[in-house]
């Protein structure tokens, strides 16, 4: 884990699952965030690889269905709520609306349009899984939250590479989205 008391300092987490490593940082809302997308393939539930090839998964994450997703955090960790994307978010703000440029990594976005990744998060664009298409790897990046709206839909968090806001959206819950994980 890195420095609890240190905003933007790095570490590394070491998933027991698979022996994967993955990098994480503490954010300005004080939580350690994994700073990449989750790339667990797990014996049970839905998850893809970009155009199914594993190459795209070592390098976006694995793209999970909303149980999936909560099911597979590694111990220790969970899927963040909406408030818990919140208050990042708010933290990270500082009073303007670069949030999803300062979260963005600085390489990997379409036309250029990259982050400063300024605390280390480093956002990738890992597209989506959706009625068995996969659409807008280096365009768009998509996070599920551990937040239902109803039993079919559940709320989600998105980058687009053309602005710098990070938004709010509710979809059905069948559909692939990234992941991002919080210590417990």
């Amino acid at each position: 884990m890195p420095n609890s008391d240190c905003n933007g300092c790095s570490g590394t987490f070491t998933d027991g699952r698979d022996g994967q490593v993955y990098r994480t940082a503490k954010m300005p809302d004080g939580k350690i965030w994994m700073a990449q997308n989750l790339n667990y393939k797990p014996e049970s539930g839905n998850s893809w690889c970009y155009r199914d090839n594993e190459s795209m998964g070592g390098k976006y994450g694995r793209l999970y269905d909303w149980d999936t997703a909560i099911s597979v955090a590694p111990a220790g960790w969970h899927l963040p709520t909406r408030e818990e994307w919140e208050g990042l978010l708010s933290a990270v703000d500082g009073g303007d609306a670069a949030v999803g440029k300062k979260l963005k990594s600085k390489s990997v976005w379409q036309k250029d349009c990259n982050g400063t990744d300024d605390y280390g998060f480093s956002a990738l664009p890992g597209g989506l899984y959706y009625k068995g298409k996969f659409a807008f790897a280096r365009n768009y990046g998509f996070w599920w939250t551990a937040t239902e709206y109803d039993g079919d839909v559940a709320y989600h968090r998105s980058i687009f590479y053309s602005s710098d806001d990070v938004y709010e959206h509710k979809y059905f819950k069948t559909h692939g989205r990234s992941v991002r994980y919080i210590a417990n």
